[in-house]
């Protein structure tokens, strides 16, 4: 069962939300927020697999919340995905950068809403080849600009074999296990275990995290 906990100041959005969702076997609504305290306290007290998290909501926006919820080592199972508008800004930009696991658009048909949630539960990051794409090349421009990718803060990728950083690269530019096994030659499970081991040696959380190293370590560049 995946629990969600649905955080958005319109109360509409979060009936429509909990109604969709409601109506899946394998779903959970643990729990629904109008304002950034109210869905950390909500996340501390159920712990759930997934939260909708809008951005601009009153006693603590979503970005605030974003970073309370990832700072809480007990919560690392937790998955934030980030509702949006299409236009991604600058506040979404460092929700990843807090630890962010994706994006959901508000006018996303319900299948996909929530094929995604399954996907972020099941531990990857973003949502799909198509979207992820997209998105990277909307923020690409912006995490450069915020200097993200600043050579003195590149992370390091020492700890990485060549292969490694081959598959993080790929993983940068939003290709899936399958697409970067069919890139390398490699099974789609040989791939998967390339970036599993990444992600451990990275302490990242997810995929997009990868991707926001891939970024800052000049691995990919935008426009890639």
């Amino acid at each position: 069962m995946i629990k969600i906990v649905i955080a958005d100041d319109q109360q509409l959005i979060r009936a429509g939300f909990a109604a969709l969702f409601g109506s899946e076997p394998d779903i959970e609504v643990a729990a629904q927020a109008a304002t950034g305290r109210e869905a950390v306290d909500a996340v501390a007290r159920h712990r759930p697999d997934v939260v909708l998290m809008d951005i601009r909501m009153p006693d603590g926006d979503g970005l605030w919340a974003t970073e309370q919820i990832v700072a809480d080592p007990g919560l690392s199972g937790t998955h934030i995905v980030i509702v949006t508008t299409f236009e991604l800004d600058e506040y979404v930009a460092r929700a990843i950068r807090a630890g962010a696991s994706g994006f959901l658009v508000k006018d996303t048909e319900p299948a996909e809403l929530i094929r995604a949630v399954r996907v972020v539960a099941a531990g990857d990051g973003l949502l799909s080849p198509g979207v992820t794409r997209r998105l990277l090349e909307r923020m690409a421009s912006g995490l450069m600009a915020s200097g993200m990718a600043d050579d003195a803060r590149k992370p390091s990728l020492d700890a990485l074999t060549d292969r490694e950083r081959e598959v993080l690269g790929l993983v940068g530019r939003g290709l899936t296990n399958a697409e970067i096994g069919a890139r390398l030659f490699l099974s789609p499970l040989t791939a998967k275990t390339h970036v599993s081991r990444i992600m451990s040696k990275l302490s990242a959380r997810d995929r997009v995290q990868l991707v926001i190293v891939a970024y800052e370590a000049g691995l990919v560049k935008a426009g890639q």
